[in-house]
């Protein structure tokens, strides 16, 4: 777009940069606004002879049409969008779910010139109608090559911004411990991990407490698997304190592999994550008994969504990890 000072018979056609008042200071014509030849007299009324205006070049798409393009290649799965105005998109959740956001992609998109996209924090828990992403494009036209730019990401990157529905899941507890704590670990434990689970709509089909044992914990593990549920969590009398620790060994003996031992996150710092197969099996450090926000609560969506989460996502929770 090329900026000029132009008398107003020259400038129809093109836009206005800046916003244009009456005597009364009232706006009259509004950024943005594309002259016709209908706005010459009403120019010459304001005693306007010459305006600023932007003139579209060949390869320019005005801020509207450029600010669609840009929110249907953003737009992942469960996501809804708003009207087009100004420039600017909204993009909500349509489904209860958890909100991913690719960084790489979102990433080289804001590196665009003339292009910002600004998230909530990702992987946290959305409602439907929550306002998760804002697209707002800088200036008055985008460069045709640059909104080609931005769908050969979504070419690469299908889900850009998108929000993964939370599932129905079935939920296993297992607590562990001596036969003279179980009054107090049940009592501790038991209502703080329910409630977890069933504020992300998920339900807890089977709570056994076992000896703190490796054969008790696999049999328990092999009890749940059958039970067909998605997730296992497992706490207790006592953390773990080490990888071949009680807790870690039970759970390879019933065919689990331990994703990480150990979060950079405060409280929940001695987290263990495996996986029997594709079911996730949390060993939960002694943090969980609290609702206050914890490790737990930061991975357990996620869990419950169906992904897979990986030890690069537990060390990547270390940059707001410390949750005061």
């Amino acid at each position: 777009m090329r900026l000029e000072i132009l008398d107003i018979e020259n400038a129809m056609g093109g836009v206005l940069i800046h916003n244009l008042a009456d005597a009364q200071g009232h706006k009259a014509f509004a950024k943005g606004h594309r002259l016709g030849e209908s706005d010459v007299e009403k120019l010459r009324a304001l005693g306007k002879t010459n305006v600023l205006v932007g003139m579209f070049e060949e390869g320019d798409v005005n801020e509207n049409d450029a600010a669609t393009r840009i929110a249907n290649a953003v737009c992942g799965e469960n996501i809804s969008l708003s009207a087009v105005s100004g420039g600017r998109v909204n993009l909500f959740a349509t489904t209860r779910g958890i909100l991913k956001v690719d960084d790489d992609a979102l990433n080289r998109i804001n590196s665009l010139d003339g292009i910002t996209i600004a998230t909530i924090p990702a992987n946290q828990v959305v409602a439907p109608k929550k306002m998760v992403a804002t697209i707002k494009t800088i200036g008055l036209a985008i460069r045709e090559e640059t909104l080609r730019e931005v769908e050969n990401v979504r070419r690469e990157t299908s889900n850009v911004i998108g929000v993964r529905e939370l599932r129905a899941a079935r939920v296993a507890v297992i607590l562990t411990g001596s036969e003279q704590a179980r009054e107090r670990v049940e009592k501790t434990f038991t209502p703080a991990i329910v409630s977890r689970v069933e504020e992300l709509g998920a339900s807890v089909v089977s709570n056994e407490y076992v000896a703190h044992d490796e054969r008790a914990i696999a049999n328990a593990i092999a009890r749940a698997k059958n039970l067909n549920v998605d997730c296992v969590i497992l706490a207790g009398e006592t953390s773990i304190m080490d990888a071949r620790d009680v807790t870690p060994s039970g759970i390879a003996q019933a065919g689990g592999q331990i994703e990480v031992y150990g979060a950079p996150v405060e409280p929940g710092n001695l987290l263990l994550l495996a996986y029997a197969n594709d079911l996730p099996i949390v060993g939960a450090p002694g943090c969980v008994k609290s609702r206050d926000t914890n490790v737990v609560d930061l991975i357990l969506p996620r869990l419950l969504a169906g992904e897979r989460v990986r030890k690069k996502d537990i060390v990547a929770l270390a940059n707001g990890g410390l949750l005061l």
